[in-house]
This record gives structure tokens, C-alpha cells and sequence, in this order.
């Protein structure tokens, strides 16, 4: 309900912005696109392994949603740079297995929370003239992720038997869009694009000198809706 609710606020105000799509007035070198990440997690992780960590306990992540701010440079009539990047967001971190480890809950119970930085870089194939005022492109690029503000909860200290660290390693890898931009009035227009970035990390928890491991890759999908203005 609230993604509904995210979703029909940016199609409101596109309306609000013009009635009917019009075809491009003018050739803006520069766009600025400012909206809603939906993201959502395909997380696959080995199991934790290390010192009294009996067998079969992983890791899930709840998906998130965030503002997703961008800067595009138009390149030729059918090639732009997209640079996208995302307010940061706290991602928790559930513990997916048992029930619980000996009498302390585990599954489904928030062990960790982090924020990630993520910048994306993309080049766009843009289809069709540029006087058009729907265009669907296709991109490819590489995505950066960097993660922050790593916290182990109450439930993560309880599970590791005392107060926890936490790491995670920085990520680069292959990110890819689909999307379309519509043309609404002069320098306004609304975009929608559905993305995917390999984002992988190593997870270590430190408990007094204790390591637990996993690798986890995240395979983050993010849905975008954006105004630009064009400049």
C-alpha cells in the first residue's frame, strides 16, 4: 500500500505538469531526475560458518524503499551518461534457519542493520528522435557500493553471545536498465526504469575476538519513478 501510495503521488504530479504528452520544444544538454527507489533483494548467502555456529544459519534482507536522485549528460541524440545515486538506506539484516540458536531467536529476527552508498554509472541507448515524446532506452554500467553505520542489534548480540561487530566489504560490479522517458512540457518529464546491480559483499561478525563469515550476494532490482527537468 505504501509503494501504491509512493507511485500515484509521482503520477499526480505528472498531470499536474501538463495534460497531454508534447513533443520536444528544444535539445537540453544536461537533466536532473529526482524520484522513488523501490528496492528489493534476491539475496543469496552461504551459510554462516565459525566457532559454535551451529549448521544452517543465513542471512535475508528486508527490501527498502529510498529517494533516487540522478544527473544525466546528453552525449549525441541517442546516447546519455546517467550518474544515479540514492539517499542511503537502512537495510536490515534477518536472520533466515532455525527457530532459534539453542534458546535465542533467530529466525526472521532483525540481527544487523546497515546504510550503503551505492553511485551507479550508466550509459543509455536512447530509441527512437528526439522529437519524440515517449523514448525507451537501454543501459549498461557499473555500480560502486560502500556500506556504513553497520550495527549489530540486541537480537545479533544475543545470537553471538555478546556485543558484535560488524563488517562488510566494498562492492563493484555490472549494473543494467530498461526504461522510458516521457516527454510531458518543455523542460519536464517523467521517467520510469526498472534496474539491476550485482552487489556482493563478505560479512564478518566480531564478538570479543569471535568470527563468523559469510558471502552474500545481494542482486538488488530497483524500480525507479522520476521527474527530470531538463537544463
Amino acid at each position: 500500500m505504501k509503494n501504491t501510495k509512493i507511485l500515484a503521488s509521482f503520477g499526480l504530479l505528472a498531470m499536474c505538469c501538463a495534460g497531454a504528452a508534447v513533443a520536444a520544444d528544444a535539445v537540453y544538454g544536461n537533466d536532473i531526475r529526482l524520484g522513488m527507489y523501490v528496492v528489493q533483494y534476491d539475496v543469496h548467502a552461504d551459510d554462516i560458518t565459525g566457532p559454535f555456529v551451529p549448521k544452517g544459519l543465513n542471512l535475508d534482507l528486508k527490501n527498502v524503499n529510498t529517494v533516487y536522485v540522478a544527473y544525466v549528460r546528453r552525449l549525441s541524440p541517442n546516447f546519455v551518461l546517467e550518474l544515479a545515486a540514492g539517499v542511503p538506506p537502512k537495510t536490515e539484516t534477518v536472520g533466515k534457519g532455525p527457530a532459534s540458536v539453542g534458546s535465542v531467536p533467530f529466525n526472521g529476527q532483525v540481527l544487523s542493520t546497515a546504510k550503503w552508498f551505492a553511485p551507479t554509472l550508466l550509459l543509455h541507448y536512447v530509441f527512437l528522435d528526439e522529437s519524440a515524446a515517449l523514448r525507451p532506452y537501454f543501459g549498461v554500467g557499473v555500480n560502486y557500493a560502500k556500506f556504513y553505520d553497520r550495527v549489530s542489534t540486541p537480537a545479533g548480540n544475543a545470537v553471538g553471545g555478546g556485543p558484535t561487530s560488524i563488517s562488510l566489504s566494498s562492492s563493484v560490479g555490472p549494473a543494467a536498465t530498461l526504461g522510458v522517458r516521457w516527454h510531458i512540457q518543455d523542460r519536464w518529464s517523467l521517467i520510469a526504469s526498472y534496474s539491476y546491480s550485482a552487489v556482493r559483499s563478505n560479512f564478518i561478525g566480531d564478538t570479543a575476538g569471535v568470527l563468523r563469515r559469510t558471502h552474500v550476494d545481494f542482486n538488488p532490482t530497483a524500480f525507479v519513478l522520476a521527474v527530470g527537468f531538463a537544463f
